[in-house]
């Protein structure tokens, strides 16, 4: 009966959607950014108190990810996402009745949001890489794809869908931002509740009916064949590069998703644009969607032209953007330009959850990729408070000039990253194969063909 609905591999797919689309939550927060920092508003936040929000959640949300990727492994996935989703909701109900304050914004949707995301969100990942060892990265992509459009879903429909529950809603008798949050709250329990039905591992030794997995070459580990624990991970060199690449890539998007709304104000008034809300609000939605649409594009691209070329091919592309974005649109004030760099900016970044969880796999092993890819993500953690923080600094240190180079910083320190990423991914080549694993590694018939498998056995 438990497993009665996981009757084909792509069921978990679907799950992992509605998962996602509430753990996109977190990259929704700039649509609260402007009401928080109001000087004459409700809360009179400093930029770099929302940003700490912002930032406590992303880092709260990379350490309990290395937790969780444990806890799945010896629980199962769906206990874990469960848990997941009844934590995230009740952050977000808690951080709306008693939100009032920074530090209680922090603790319930910095925290304990956070945590929520973290145990939840490395279940689709670990789940689909085991249902679809033959298309990890087009799996990986669509499996955190709702993460991206997850983030455009909340910002429309606290900011302008319906008249935006921001401006129309005061449940309990809350203010807009708190209202919203336990509105979110609800919901965003909701469909992890759903999403978390069909979280099921294959059996032992399931591959789909006609794969086999591929031979490494000279020794080396790129298949996922082998199996790292994540003791043995944490020793190699590999690991350290490929998380290096993984701070500096995601640095540059994090920063953005913080400051887009606050940068674009400035930058389009200065240049006499009167609409400068209502163009940033549109490029937040787009850099939301691009978001959701780089984890498939990237992911299906790296399994045609491998995982290591993909994520050079995503760096170079995403420096270049961030070093361009201040002066283009500081000197020349496009909206419409503004829109299209948000959402390059948020199809390169979605990229980071397609290729780290697929290069992990192919590097350290399918098997335990839920346990590694925690560590990996630990990356994520530094960057959500290196990003953000960047940003928040040079915009309070520069908060009365009335000049926006105060941005210039921020967007070259953050274009220099990723070009340096590039260059670290270039050298990276996959770990020597121990003679231990010799014999892991060798394509074996498959025990539970995808044609003969019995949903009722899975586990």
């Amino acid at each position: 009966m438990r497993d009665l609905l996981v009757r084909n591999r792509w069921l978990a797919v679907v799950g992992a959607v509605f998962i996602q689309l509430a753990l996109g939550a977190i990259y929704a927060w700039s649509v609260f950014t402007k009401l928080l920092t109001e000087p004459e508003g409700i809360y009179r936040f400093s930029a770099s108190q929302a940003a700490w929000v912002f930032s406590a959640g992303l880092a709260t949300f990379a350490i309990v990810m290395v937790l969780a990727g444990k806890w799945q492994a010896k629980a199962g996935p769906r206990i874990v996402s469960l848990s997941g989703g009844l934590l995230l909701g009740l952050g977000y109900v808690l951080g709306g009745f008693f939100g009032s304050t920074f530090w209680a914004q922090l603790i319930f949707i910095g925290l304990v949001g956070g945590a929520g995301i973290g145990l939840a969100y490395v279940v689709p990942i670990a789940v689909g890489v085991k249902w679809f060892p033959d298309k990890k990265g087009m799996i990986t992509g669509l499996a955190v794809a709702g993460f991206g459009f997850g983030a455009t879903i909340w910002v429309q429909l606290a900011g302008s869908w319906f008249g935006g529950l921001l401006n129309t809603t005061q449940v309990f008798g809350l203010p807009g931002v708190q209202s919203v949050f336990v509105i979110y709250g609800f919901l965003f329990t909701a469909l992890v509740v759903l999403g978390s039905i069909v979280m099921v591992n294959p059996p032992e030794g399931y591959a789909p009916k006609g794969w086999i997995p591929p031979q490494p070459a000279a020794g080396q580990s790129t298949n996922g064949a082998v199996d790292f624990p994540s003791s043995r991970m944490l020793r190699t060199p590999q690991f350290y590069m490929l998380w290096s690449v993984f701070i500096f890539s995601a640095l540059a998007g994090l920063m953005v998703i913080y400051c887009i709304k606050l940068f674009g104000m400035d930058a389009l008034a200065y240049n006499g644009i009167a609409s400068a809300g209502a163009i940033t609000g549109t490029a937040m939605a787009w850099y939301a969607i691009f978001n959701g649409l780089g984890r498939i594009a990237w992911g299906t691209v790296s399994d045609r032209i491998g995982r290591k070329s993909a994520i050079v091919a995503m760096t170079v592309f995403q420096g270049a953007i961030m070093l361009a974005m201040y002066h283009v649109f500081i000197h020349f004030g496009m909206a419409m330009g503004f829109i299209v760099a948000a959402s390059v900016v948020g199809f390169n970044f979605g990229g980071n959850f397609a290729l780290f969880p697929a290069i992990t796999a192919d590097f350290f092993g399918n098997k335990r990729v839920g346990s590694n890819y925690g560590w990996m993500f630990t990356a994520y953690g530094i960057a959500g408070i290196a990003g953000p923080q960047l940003a928040g600094l040079f915009k309070d240190a520069a908060e009365n000039s009335g000049d926006p180079k105060v941005w210039m910083a921020p967007f070259i320190i953050a274009g220099v990253s990723c070009l340096i990423g590039a260059v670290v991914m270039l050298l990276t080549r996959p770990p020597e194969v121990a003679a231990e694993q010799k014999e892991t590694e060798k394509p074996m018939k498959p025990k539970y063909p995808e044609k003969e498998l019995d949903p009722a056995s899975a586990a």
